[in-house]
């Protein structure tokens, strides 16, 4: 409580800013010692960054590569003890490193006895805590205990000023007798585990697109809530996902007609409770006759697979119906030529697109009235409001998209890093292209952050402009997400000539082999362009065909390396170390269970993107600015005091102290 005496002597609206201050530091002594804290944080080597982007649902594959640290923690661990473990003893380590919580839970399955819990909690405790201890010595020791379990703080703490000259062995067999009694030691085991776990990756950052394609979108965020520290980059799937859970009608559509395409059904029904029966019976009763031959899954299950191709198809079609409503009533986006059902000529089975005229290969449109194309049957209508209502519904799916939105954003800038997940629209000259936001025509820097601005107003107000606003974030030509001239759907599925099948990239993709241009784009988000490096996902390197990541610029990266197996089942981590930046590159991930009993690891292949001459310290970081923020706060806090602008007060005893 603030001391009632507390008063200024003149009315500065600075005073006020740190009276708050001073009910942390409330006297010169523990302001100055927070400040020689800070100053002393500031020399620390930088923390690790680790940046993922495009996982699309591959929820097993992103758990492993976030235990193992992408790679980084397996080599620490061998040079640790690669003199003191055999090959054996190295393998079972690990994999209790990587998989705490499922090892120490097999365990209690088959260590029945306390003398062996001991045994093995005493073998694998000494290397725990000594990994423990070189990670801790990265950090503070304020931001490091925030990431130990706070039941077990004041006990980890002990164990890690444990060896010393006055504490014999003696002082740890006293606790771990204490915790095998008491049944747990295994706990610790896995909290320890989990806490090494955290303290090797400081932040993580996910560059977008957490669905779509891969088995299980919503395991992907669900094990990301569980980190520590963790920042979204936002993807064009995610807001996909962000538009369906708010009620976007076409994007409801378009999230089920991918769902069904690659038969990723799960993360529906069962992760977010959206059942599909009335899809089916749409697909039972008005498509039933349809070979949808062109809509075939590419997966098998348990549902026939013409069932599902129908399924497809009947939500393809009210998609395009939709997103024709949609195009309409937002003439600003110019982008009239993409509604196509009323371009159908039923009678020769022909449509047009961009002035040709091309045959369909599927030629049935049970639910299109050729006279009103983009009217929705009252089938359709009651199918979709049933779905409707159950993504606006569903708590876990409204939960998810509030977490992904309130920790991300359309940009991030980490050192001389500057991330985002697809583009910045230009024209062929590199001239930054402007999107009208709110009435206003916005290009570059301003845009990402006027985008961000409707995003987030999106999810609190979910009006109808804002959310055919995510729909262009989605698939929109000036969409920094998307970046490309259309998202041609209908073409894939109706055509069977690929001319129309072409879908052209932002000329951003080719200028980023340029210098100059790179530069451009780091000055324009204030990112120091000499040692500056952009880094977005969105476009799949083409690693099996011997793309490189690195463009030829040296000064852009692409980070999505077909982390999904539908694209190829690699997969990138840029990391960010305090000497240098590395690309990790991953590969196909069997199973947990294959992980825990073969110790099976994704050990990636490493790539040294940047070498740093002098390591690099907390000052020299976005952490390091915010720090010393801190410390001129302070020192405005010292000089209120010793001036007596503000009053000292002692500072409060929180706790008894006890020996």
């Amino acid at each position: 409580m603030l001391n009632p005496s507390l008063s200024f002597k003149r009315p500065e609206a600075d005073l006020s800013i740190l009276e708050l201050l001073s009910q942390d530091f409330p006297n010169v002594d523990a302001a100055i010692a927070e400040l020689a804290r800070l100053a002393a944080v500031q020399t620390l080597p930088r923390s690790a960054v680790h940046v993922i982007s495009d996982i699309h649902g591959e929820d097993k594959k992103l758990q492993h590569v976030i235990n193992n640290a992408s790679g980084t923690l397996r080599p620490l661990v061998e040079e640790m003890f690669a003199d003191r473990m055999t090959d054996d003893e190295m393998s079972e380590f690990l994999t209790l490193t990587f998989y705490p919580a499922e090892v120490t839970r097999r365990l209690q399955q088959t260590l029945r006895q306390p003398e062996e819990v001991r045994a093995y909690a005493y073998r694998m405790l000494q290397p725990q805590l000594e990994l423990l201890r070189d990670l801790v010595s990265n950090f503070s020791l304020q931001l490091a205990t925030k990431l130990f379990p706070v039941e077990y703080s004041e006990l980890l703490l002990e164990m890690l000023h444990a060896p010393s000259i006055e504490r014999g062995p003696e002082f740890i067999d006293a606790m771990l007798d204490e915790l095998v009694h008491r049944g747990r030691a295994l706990h610790l085991i896995h909290l320890l585990g989990r806490t090494i776990r955290n303290l090797a990756v400081d932040e993580l950052i996910i560059g977008g697109d957490c669905w779509d394609r891969g088995p299980r979108g919503d395991l992907v965020v669900d094990y990301l809530r569980l980190q520590p520290n963790v920042a979204f980059i936002w993807g064009n799937h995610d807001m996909l996902w962000l538009g369906a859970s708010l009620g976007n009608e076409a994007l409801i559509c378009t999230v089920l007609r991918v769902s069904l395409r690659y038969r990723r059904l799960g993360q529906l029904d069962e992760g977010y409770s959206v059942p599909l029966t009335p899809l089916e019976h749409l697909a039972r009763t008005v498509y039933a006759d349809d070979p949808a031959e062109f809509f075939m899954p590419k997966r098998s299950g348990m549902r026939p697979v013409e069932v599902v191709a129908r399924m497809q198809k009947a939500a393809a079609v009210m998609q395009f119906k939709l997103e024709g409503q949609l195009i309409e009533r937002n003439p600003q986006w110019d982008l009239d030529h993409r509604r196509l059902l009323h371009r159908i000529n039923h009678q020769h089975g022909t449509i047009e697109i961009d002035g040709q005229i091309f045959d369909l290969r599927d030629k049935r449109f049970p639910t299109v009235d050729p006279e009103n194309p983009y009217e929705l049957t009252e089938e359709e209508s009651a199918c979709l409001a049933r779905l409707k209502h159950s993504f606006l519904s569903s708590q876990k799916l409204q939960e998810q998209m509030r977490f992904m939105v309130g920790h991300g954003s359309m940009y991030l800038r980490r050192d001389e890093c500057l991330i985002f997940h697809g583009c910045v629209p230009v024209d062929a000259n590199g001239n930054f292209l402007p999107l009208t936001v709110d009435g206003k025509p916005i290009a570059g820097r301003e845009l990402f952050e006027g985008i961000e601005t409707v995003v987030r107003r999106a999810v609190e107000r979910s009006e109808e402009d804002d959310l055919d606003f995510l729909w262009y974030l989605w698939s929109g030509p000036r969409s920094p997400l998307f970046g490309k001239d259309r998202i041609a759907t209908f073409e894939r599925d109706f055509i069977e000539d690929k001319t129309p099948h072409r879908e052209t990239k932002d000329p951003y993709f080719s200028l980023i082999h340029t210098v100059e241009f790179c530069d451009r784009v780091l000055e324009e988000f204030a990112v120091e362009s000499s040692d500056g490096l952009i880094v977005n996902g969105h476009v799949p390197v083409k690693v099996e065909a011997g793309e490189s990541p690195l463009k030829r610029s040296g000064k852009a990266i692409t980070i999505d390396g077909a982390f999904s197996e539908a694209y190829g089942d690699y997969g990138y981590t840029l990391v960010l170390e305090p000497s240098r930046i590395v690309l990790a590159e991953h590969h196909h991930f069997e199973s947990v269970d294959a992980a825990i009993r073969d110790g099976i690891d994704i050990v990636p292949k490493v790539q040294e993107i940047r070498i740093f001459n002098q390591l690099r310290r907390t000052r020299d970081t976005e952490r390091g600015q915010r720090i010393r923020y801190q410390i001129e706060m302070l020192e405005r806090l010292i000089d209120a005091y010793l001036t007596n602008r503000l009053h000292e007060r002692s500072a409060n005893v929180s706790k008894p102290y006890h020996r």
